[in-house]
């Protein structure tokens, strides 16, 4: 493994030789969690699967996609010469190829991780059921796609990129790397409570079965839970690299900024946000009317301090800033990793609203979530609050609507055909750096 960590160090160093200066101590996180990998040679390079002699292997285009599809399985076998390749030989008879494969050693056995092709009509109870008889146990399958084809590898240094890009891309890219989970990150103050999942929680995290824990940059505890599925130690020892990426490059967000004009000709700067705002940010609070205010919050405001460092937090989501030319901030877009959901909020400042600021910041926010996969997106605001159902209309998505005391839940579908795929041009673009 050494060796390894090596070389994919030095790659790294001569990936970034040409770019902005990245001392070689930060890229040691990212080395450990590609060498992590450890993926193997496919078993049909090494053991060839022709047709039998009567097949001529001709078919119509398209004809293959339709009659195979794709399977991520994981399952242990014991730790003995000759198990794996009984496995694999009995997938092989089935015409089931093995596209790539990860083997997770533990103490009681070795727990083998393949994505397979395999005919159309095998069934999920089909496969588990050939695999137990070939000496599986614990056997798990899920169907993939096409985006599972990527090794592993790769995959692995793009999401590391990522985090080191943008901090909010962390809770994203853990979920992306460990599959359906739920991640809940804890504040210092949560997590050193008694009682509280933080409690007890070492500098290099825990691993329990379904859940583990690992010390979040700024002092709480990110929590990640998988209870359809355990947690391997090479996919803790992944989880905790790129968490200990995002602690050594600190705080960080994207350069980038776009000038806008409005229908009206005026000028405005949208840009990316976080807890280095919240004074200006409080500043905007304190130009609101106290309605402005309660239609967001859904009720009686008290101190901002209270709110605003977790909204504007890169570990909870993403947020938007809309300011004036003078520097001065008029509008807060926030999308918010809410367990296995996403919410999007948005505050406007009375003198600029309906204007399209709201809008133009809605659009954004759910391209944004459309980029990281999201099936959905929910605002939560009261049934009065007529500029937010506007704008959750302008979107041209299927909406699904609930209502409970005056308290109304719009959810937004986001359909791989979804036009709100880009941002809506609500203000002509002017400019970006």
């Amino acid at each position: 493994m050494s060796r390894d960590l090596s070389d994919v160090t030095d790659a790294l160093t001569h990936l970034f030789a040409h770019g902005p200066a990245v001392p070689a101590m930060l890229l040691a996180p990212v080395a450990a969690l590609i060498a992590t990998a450890g993926v193997r040679t496919r078993w049909s390079q090494r053991h060839g699967q022709a047709p039998p002699p009567d097949d001529t292997g001709a078919r119509p285009p398209g004809a293959e996609a339709e009659a195979s599809a794709l399977w991520r399985m994981r399952t242990t076998v014991r730790d003995a010469p000759g198990s794996l390749a009984a496995l694999c030989a009995a997938l092989a008879d089935r015409r089931i190829d093995i596209l790539s494969l990860q083997t997770h050693p533990l103490a009681e056995g070795t727990v083998d991780e393949f994505l397979l092709r395999a005919p159309g009509e095998l069934a999920g109870s089909e496969l588990t059921e050939l695999v137990t008889e070939a000496g599986g146990a614990h056997t798990w399958t899920e169907r993939a796609d096409a985006h599972d084809l990527v090794d592993a590898p790769t995959r692995l240094l793009g999401l590391a990129t990522r985090t080191a890009l943008d901090a909010a891309e962390l809770p994203l890219a853990l979920r992306q790397l460990l599959g359906r989970c739920t991640i809940r990150s804890l504040p210092a103050s949560t997590a050193g409570s008694a009682g509280s999942a933080g409690d007890d929680v070492p500098p290099q995290g825990t691993l329990e079965d379904t859940v583990l824990r690992l010390r979040a940059p700024e002092g709480g505890v990110i929590s990640v839970e998988r209870p359809y599925l355990p947690f391997t130690p090479a996919e803790f020892a992944r989880a905790r690299a790129l968490v200990e990426l995002d602690a050594r490059l600190g705080p960080r967000l994207p350069r980038g900024r776009d000038e806008l004009t409005l229908s009206e000709g005026r000028n405005i700067t949208v840009r990316r946000a976080d807890t280095r705002d919240v004074e200006a940010a409080k500043a905007m609070h304190e130009r609101c009317s106290a309605r402005t205010l309660g239609m967001r919050y859904h009720g009686p405001v008290g101190d901002a301090d209270r709110y605003l460092n977790h909204l504007l937090s890169p570990r909870f989501g993403r947020t938007l800033a809309v300011q004036t030319a003078s520097g001065r901030i008029v509008g807060l877009g926030h999308l918010l990793w809410d367990g296995d959901e996403t919410e999007v909020a948005l505050l406007v400042e009375d003198a600029w609203q309906r204007r399209g600021v709201g809008a133009e910041l809605l659009g954004r926010l759910v391209a944004m979530a459309a980029e990281t996969g999201c099936e959905s997106v929910y605002a939560v605001t009261q049934a009065s609050n007529t500029g937010m159902v506007a704008a959750m209309r302008g979107l041209g998505l299927p909406l699904d609507y609930q209502i409970e005391e005056g308290t109304l839940v719009v959810t937004a579908r986001l359909t791989p055909a979804s036009p709100a795929a880009v941002p809506l041009p609500h203000a002509e673009r002017i400019g970006t750096d």
